[in-house]
């Protein structure tokens, strides 16, 4: 089995013929072969032919080619398969397997040409591993081992280069020398760069020339114009293009583009647009206020374009200072000292910029500093008063008398004007009216007498007004101290509380005093302390001065017991070294107490049972609770009492402004449900009179009856059961302890007696036979005539 390929397979198949006749067996072109184990021999007689023969492989194939993007509209032939088995009968089928077999790959079954169905793409896979198979077509079965060969998919340049990373942004320093590197780009090609040109690319620029130029190989951009200036233009866009083929004509191309930015180097230096500058400020322009800005223009930026300003010399030393302002790289003039157009009208200073950050590479465009000159001129403005001393200090006497001087302040208007001055006091700095000051000359006097104890040291405003403008006010301090007199005696430095023991001996000290004084002499305090002279001579207590301003109180006897005496008043004095000489007598208490061995006070004052242990004050407040207490109680009792029970039967019935309507008849006389006649009738049933309030109680009445000889109210007179009945309700009212405080009217009323018709009620007819006789009706007059007609003898009727 052997291939033929494309058009040299008419050389190639006459070898092939000769070698077939030759050996009696093919053996096709190929370098290596795909199987071992096919071997095969043809031989006429087995035993010779294994002696003078060695066996030979039926079939052996080199790889195949087939050019990639192939635009026929027929099938792409590949190469012929053929073995030497194949007698041109139709018995050898050949069969083809692997990658693209069927899909990519055809093969006739009966000549063994190989034809490719799709376009290849040799980027996408270059080549195709396949198998082939020769079976016999009747019993199916290999008459050929299975051999692999390779379809190699041979490139053509379809493929323009690409850069992968563009576009590019690069940088290059300003004033860069001739050749200086800027970036380099790559661009790679897919095509085989084994075979042929496809993929030898060289580099060119088509956009940015003159100043830029790129190496033909490596695709390095390199600087073609020395000293670019960023000042001029800083940024450049070079188009470069690759080509492969190496450049020549049918290659194929592509671009990107390359954006170069020039960065900055200090090569300009600082330059002031005007050789002088003119200002005008206000003389009220207050210290560190903002005099001017000036800037030096420098064409670098960043870092290249920091400064520095200085001022060099000028008038008035020390007035001005100027600091650089890092955001905008101005110089601030600021103000040091206060201005006076009186004093000075005008100042000149010369300026210095400096860049901070100098190139030594870029020295020869230098210096990289410029000057300039500046005058400031001072406007007059109209300024407030001004005090000759801003602080003014004054002393006074606390004793001294109102309306004594004490000192004058002076201001003066600074202004050409010269203004007249008039003085007052901020009252919110003396409250209390202490000090007045005269408007015109200044001279502060007391309007109130001084205490230095209670304030030592006054701090007054004054203010100065320019008569001419008075909203022109200027403010100057005083402060007046008041000097020390002795005015103020000495006394305890504490309330003492002095315990005596009773088992206390002689010349023992119970108690060590001092004293304090408000004074302040210059000298310091010196008192001296003595008993008073009611009780210098007395025999229980003596007084030692400590010169030291203490003194010590000793006993002069024991045996002090709270029996005799429970507390002893000491009146002691104490005099100071002032002038005057102040005194001042102090009372000492010293409390005689039970003491333990070791001398501390166990109980003090009178003994227990001399005293209660609460005073007269306490024991007062007690009784005056316990008084109001029970006058409390007996109000509380007395209005209980008062309190009377509602006239209503029922608490929960209130009859007030109450309407209750019922529309039933009722069922006349023969109505035996709805209530009880016989007990309505009955007047002799003796209810509860804490149950029924409409009836008359069993109570004592003007008639004394006893119980069992006690007529019924039916057989009394009318007279005589309403007065019994009214008695009744007028005792329950007294005695009622429910009873509302106030008087209350209750009313009841009665018809009298003596009516000839008696009760014309129907309550009585449950008791009284049905068929009544009303002829009776007849005699009582005209008035009854209606009811005589209605109720007469019934047979007269309905006769």
């Amino acid at each position: 089995m052997g291939w033929c390929c494309s058009g040299i397979c008419r050389a190639l198949a006459l070898l092939v013929l000769l070698f077939v006749l030759r050996g009696r067996g093919c053996c096709c072109w190929g370098l290596s072969p795909s199987s071992g184990d096919g071997e095969k021999s043809l031989r006429s007689d087995p035993d010779s032919w294994e002696a003078l023969h060695r066996n030979k492989r039926s079939w052996v194939w080199n790889q195949f080619f087939v050019l990639e993007e192939y635009t026929g509209n027929e099938p792409l032939y590949v190469g012929k398969l053929h073995s030497d088995v194949d007698k041109g009968d139709g018995k050898v089928k050949y069969v083809l397997s692997g990658e693209g077999a069927t899909s990519i790959f055809t093969i006739d079954e009966n000549t063994g040409d190989i034809h490719a169905t799709k376009r290849l793409d040799r980027e996408a896979q270059a080549y195709y591993t396949l198998q082939a198979q020769a079976i016999d077509r009747i019993t199916n079965l290999p008459v050929e081992p299975r051999s692999e060969f390779v379809v190699k998919v041979q490139d053509i340049n379809d493929n323009e280069p690409k850069f992968l990373d563009g576009p590019y942004l690069a940088g290059v320093p300003e004033m860069s020398p001739l050749g200086t590197m800027v970036v380099q780009v790559a661009a790679t090609d897919a095509d085989d760069p084994t075979y042929g040109n496809s993929a030898r690319v060289v580099y060119s620029i088509i956009h940015g020339q003159p100043y830029f130029s790129v190496e033909p190989k490596t695709g390095v951009i390199r600087t073609a114009l020395p000293n670019m200036d960023r000042e001029t233009k800083d940024q450049y866009v070079l188009v470069i293009q690759a080509k492969d083929m190496v450049g020549q004509m049918g290659g194929l191309s592509g671009t990107t583009s390359v954006t170069v930015t020039l960065t900055d180097v200090n090569d300009n230096p600082p330059r002031f647009a005007h050789k002088s500058y003119q200002y005008t400020v206000l003389e009220s322009l207050p210290v560190q206020s903002v005099v001017a800005r000036i800037k030096a223009a420098d064409a670098d930026i960043g870092s290249n374009a920091e400064m520095d300003y200085r001022i060099m010399d000028g008038d008035g030393p020390g007035m001005f200072n100027i600091t650089t302002d890092e955001d905008t790289q101005e110089g601030v003039i600021i103000l040091q000292k206060p201005l006076d157009f009186e004093t000075r009208s005008g100042f000149a200073l010369r300026i210095e910029a400096t860049n901070r950050n100098i190139d030594s590479n870029f020295l020869s465009l230098g210096p990289f500093s410029d000057i300039t000159s500046m005058k400031v001129s001072v406007a007059d403005v109209n300024e407030p008063p001004v005090f000759s001393t801003p602080l003014s200090k004054l002393n006074v006497s606390e004793d001294a008398k109102v309306g004594t001087s004490i000192g004058r302040v002076s201001a003066h208007d600074p202004d050409n004007s010269n203004s007249g001055i008039r003085y007052s006091i901020d009252r919110n700095t003396d409250l209390e009216r202490f000090f007045n000051v005269d408007a015109l000359s200044g001279i502060i006097s007391t309007a109130k007498s001084l205490d230095r104890e209670a304030n030592s040291i006054h701090n007054l405003t004054i203010l100065a007004i320019e008569s001419l403008d008075p909203n022109q006010i200027g403010k100057g301090i005083t402060l007046i101290t008041v000097l020390d007199v002795n005015d103020n005696a000495p006394v305890f430095a504490i309330d003492y509380e002095t315990l005596l023991c009773e088992n206390s001996m002689p010349g023992q000290v119970i108690q060590t005093i001092s004293a304090v004084d408000k004074d302040e002499p210059l000298d310091g305090h010196r008192f001296n302390f003595a008993l008073d002279g009611t009780v210098a001579g007395n025999l229980n207590f003596t007084l030692r001065d400590n010169k030291d301003n203490t003194a010590s109180i000793l006993t002069k006897r024991g045996g002090f017991r709270r029996r005799e005496q429970a507390v002893y008043r000491l009146p002691v004095l104490i005099t100071d070294n002032g002038k005057p000489t102040l005194s001042s007598t102090n009372t000492l208490s010293v409390r005689v107490c039970d003491c333990d061995s070791d001398g501390v006070a166990l109980s003090c004052g009178a003994v227990a049972y001399t005293a209660t242990g609460l005073s007269t004050g306490a024991l007062l407040a007690i009784l005056g609770c316990i008084i109001t207490l029970l006058v409390m109680v007996l109000l509380i009792v007395t209005m209980r009492r008062r309190r009377k029970q509602p006239l209503i039967l029922e608490e929960e019935r209130d009859i007030r402004e109450n309407i209750v309507r019922y529309d039933d008849e009722g069922g006349g006389e023969e109505d035996t449900e709805a209530f009880d006649m016989v007990t309505l009738r009955n007047l002799n049933i003796i209810r509860d009179p804490a149950a029924r309030r409409d009836v008359t109680p069993d109570t004592p009445t003007f008639y004394q009856y006893t119980s069992a000889s006690r007529p019924s109210y039916k057989s009394l007179p009318d007279n005589v059961v309403f007065r019994e009945f009214i008695w009744e309700r007028l005792k329950d009212a007294d005695v009622d302890p429910t009873a509302p405080p106030y008087d209350s009217l209750q009313t009841y009323a009665f018809e009298g007696s003596g009516s000839v018709a008696e009760s014309l009620s129907s309550l009585e007819s449950l008791s009284t036979d049905s068929d009544q006789n009303y002829d009776y009706l007849s005699n009582w007059g005209p008035r009854f005539k209606k009811l005589a007609d209605l109720y007469g003898n019934s047979d007269s009727m309905f006769s």
